[in-house]
């Protein structure tokens, strides 16, 4: 969310492409958010405003996770990455910092 807050191409790409494509769906989740919006003040708000995007509520089993974990955007995005009955693949995490997904169980799309 970052990275598109600052210009990042491919994260742009992948933003018009949820907007404009069938099929294509782009999840945050509100924790990873509110990181992001501590990093860059106003990224939440316009993320959240975005057409395509699909704001993840912090539920119950999200929360459980959210204990266990260090950072709490961290989790949810792990959590959101997780297969569901509607993503029975799961989603894919797209970032700019991959080497700090190293050691978890989500796939990666790289950003930088």
């Amino acid at each position: 969310m970052v990275a598109a807050g600052r210009g990042n191409l491919l994260a742009s790409r992948l933003i018009h492409r949820a907007h404009a494509e069938a099929g294509w769906h782009l999840y945050a989740p509100a924790c990873a958010l509110v990181e992001a919006d501590r990093t860059r003040p106003g990224t939440a708000e316009h993320i959240a405003a975005l057409p395509g995007i699909t704001v993840v509520d912090l539920d119950l089993p999200a929360a459980l996770v959210l204990a266990r974990d260090t950072t709490w955007a961290t989790a949810h995005t792990r959590h959101t990455a997780l297969p569901t009955p509607e993503r029975p693949d799961g989603a894919f995490v797209a970032t700019a910092a991959s080497h700090q997904w190293a050691g978890h169980p989500v796939r990666i799309l790289d950003l930088a």
